[in-house]
């Protein structure tokens, strides 16, 4: 009775792995025109972590254009903004930085 829930476990255990992998790594990716001041900022409800002119953070709640904005108002301008993959579209880094 044991060994089928038992095997059950362990491949869901197998197939959640590289979605746990994956949960971990940033959803936001923040390329800065000078270096943050420190390595850790707060914008936008989240941590980030910055180093030099690169910094990471996990999702928030607001929308990609709105969190850019605040990156910009804590750090510097914003060369370049990624959320889930995408990059930010130009006019709307334009907005990000205005």
């Amino acid at each position: 009775m044991l060994r089928p829930l038992t095997s059950t476990l362990f491949l869901a255990a197998l197939v959640a792995a590289p979605l746990a992998a994956k949960a971990g790594s940033p959803y936001y990716r923040a390329e800065l025109a000078q270096p943050a001041a420190g390595s850790q900022v707060i914008a936008g409800g989240v941590l980030w972590m910055c180093e030099g002119t690169q910094c990471f953070a996990g999702k928030g709640t607001g929308r990609p254009e709105v969190m850019c904005k605040r990156l910009a108002k804590e750090t510097s301008a914003v060369v370049r903004f990624n959320f889930a993959g995408e990059d930010l579209a130009p006019e709307d880094l334009a907005r990000c930085n205005g």
